[in-house]
């Protein structure tokens, strides 16, 4: 079976690409994992998105900028950008004739995955998503992501072979990588702040639903509120904790009355977690300006 190429996508995909991956999100839950062999430009230029799935990016020609967890990153011909669950992306610009390579992996493959890994920290992509390949080691990538998507296009009634398959090929994927990126983790800036920047994003992500007061997470970092604030707006550059959290929730939210305009803020609130209604209609106004439902009526409109 060939690999999947943009214009394999169901044209229902494509369409909803256009709001950056959300009907990509879905194909990617029947097949684990969807190949793009070339996407050209953003769809939607300074827009946060974030993703249940890992997503991996191979620049082909031209160049982006772009935020990451709300840390400024750069991408020219040969980067190869990773982007971990549930962490934020934001694209900002990118040249005229920027394209790149595409892979979304599910999280059914992506924890299995992590058991096949030899002497590796997995997360580290998120640390410093960024690597700059040679021309020699994108082709290998490429080779790579072809063989994944033949794997991929199994038919469904292999599915238990077609996993233990893709994550047997993702583990060597995952090595080669590790691999090419030896020199730029040497690169890493390895400071107080910055690890700390990192832990604090990992726990939000994990329990942002449960718990949204700063004190939290200063606390599961062993550091007093005034003092993790303090460490936080030296790695992130003036932003504070609580911003870092309010951003991340609105975030989430906006995802999810774009993928389900159908549904009540109401269902909205308790998918995120808020006791109340109301509570998450203050929590997003206070952040943005606006009540959700006026978010979903300009949505609506567009």
């Amino acid at each position: 079976m060939p690999p999947i190429l943009s214009d394999q996508v169901p044209s229902t995909i494509m369409k909803n690409i256009e709001n950056e991956f959300t009907g990509l999100i879905r194909f990617v839950e029947q097949k684990d994992l969807v190949l793009e062999k070339e996407v050209c430009g953003f769809a939607k230029k300074g827009v946060d998105m974030s993703f249940p799935y890992v997503i991996i990016i191979l620049c082909l020609r031209g160049s982006a900028t772009g935020l990451y967890d709300m840390r400024e990153m750069h991408i020219v011909k040969n980067t190869l950008t990773i982007i971990m669950p549930g962490h934020i992306m934001r694209p900002v610009d990118c040249s005229d004739d920027f394209a790149y390579m595409r892979i979304a992996v599910s999280s059914e493959i992506l924890g299995e995955v992590k058991n096949h890994i030899l002497g590796h920290e997995y997360d580290v992509f998120h640390k410093s998503p960024n690597c700059q390949l040679t021309d020699v080691q994108a082709e290998r990538v490429k080779a790579l992501a072809e063989v994944l998507s033949a794997i991929a296009q199994r038919d469904m009634n292999e599915l238990m072979l077609r996993r233990q398959m893709l994550q047997i090929q993702l583990a060597i994927a995952y090595e080669f990588i590790h691999f090419y990126r030896r020199e730029e983790d040497k690169r890493w800036d390895k400071s107080r702040y910055v690890d700390v920047y990192n832990r604090f994003t990992d726990l939000v992500v994990a329990h942002y639903k449960e718990n949204r007061n700063v004190n939290y997470y200063a606390a599961l970092l062993d550091y007093d509120q005034q003092y993790f604030t303090k460490l936080f707006r030296q790695a992130s550059g003036g932003v504070s904790p609580l911003e870092w959290i309010q951003q991340y929730v609105v975030t989430q939210a906006k995802l999810l009355m774009d993928a389900n305009p159908e549904q009540t803020v109401k269902e909205t609130a308790l998918q995120l977690g808020f006791p109340t209604t109301a509570n998450f209609c203050r929590y997003f106004k206070r952040a943005t300006g606006i009540y959700p439902q006026a978010y979903k009526t300009s949505i609506a409109r567009d």
